[in-house]
Parts: C-alpha cells; sequence; structure tokens
C-alpha cells in the first residue's frame, strides 16, 4: 500500500465515510478497482475478496482477514513479506506499537486511515434480515 499517492490512499479513506460510493465508484473509474475492492471486501463482501484473489491482489484478500485478528492471515502475510500490511492490520486494531511505527516512519496518513477503518467496524450493526442465502 506504500505505493500509492496520498490522494489515492485519502480516496480510499473516504470509502468508509458519508460519500462513499462516490468515492468508491471515483476509485473503480480512476484505475484503483483493487483498493475499491479491498473497501468493499472490509465492509463484508465476499464477492469483492472473490475479486481481489482472482485478480491477482491476495494480500489484499489476506489483510481483510488480518483486520479480523485471524492468525493465519497474520502468518500469511509474513511469510509472503507483506510486513506493512502487518502492520496496517494492527494499527487498525488500535496495538499501540503498530500506531508509534506509522508515526515513527512519518506514515500518518495510515493513523488516519486507519482510524476511519476501525470507527466504521466498530459502528456497525448486524441485521440478519440483510443476509444473503
Amino acid at each position: 500500500m506504500l505505493h500509492y499517492p496520498p490522494k489515492i490512499l485519502l480516496a480510499f479513506g473516504e470509502t468508509f465515510g458519508d460519500n462513499s460510493e462516490e468515492f468508491h465508484t471515483w476509485l473503480l473509474e480512476n484505475g484503483y478497482p483493487e483498493l475499491a475492492a479491498l473497501s468493499s471486501g472490509i465492509k463484508g463482501s465476499d464477492e469483492a475478496i472473490d475479486w481481489l484473489l482472482k485478480n491477482k491482489f491476495p494480500q489484499y484478500a489476506v489483510f481483510d482477514d488480518a483486520i479480523d485478528n485471524k492468525p493465519d492471515a497474520y502468518a500469511w502475510l509474513r511469510k509472503y513479506e507483506f510486513d506493512f500490511l502487518v502492520v496496517f492490520a494492527e494499527a487498525i486494531n488500535e496495538k499501540p506499537e503498530a500506531i508509534a511505527f506509522l508515526n515513527k516512519h512519518n506514515l500518518k496518513i495510515f493513523i488516519v486511515l486507519a482510524a476511519k477503518i476501525n470507527s466504521f467496524r466498530n459502528n456497525q450493526t448486524f441485521d440478519y434480515h440483510k443476509l444473503h442465502f
């Protein structure tokens, strides 16, 4: 994720805000479908996770599981040297050492993104009426 320009990362962060659809569409139409899919995956879309796996972005599909604190996901990310995604997932889960790492390396944009994703996840309510069968 470190290779994306700040503008793109900010657009990704906004997919977790009030104008989420607008920014999601913008990412899709401007060459960043993987970030649009990652956003949808974090929001619970299995279809988006499948897209990531089929389109050579397995690290983002696994990152979604790491955000959910799945040990196998962390192990996979480390094995394939996606160490930054490990730190980012830990920052989303409010691990102080991960946030300190981001601060130390002047990666404050990822602290902002982590807070947006964490806030989004913490404010979700489960509605069994919306389950798809």
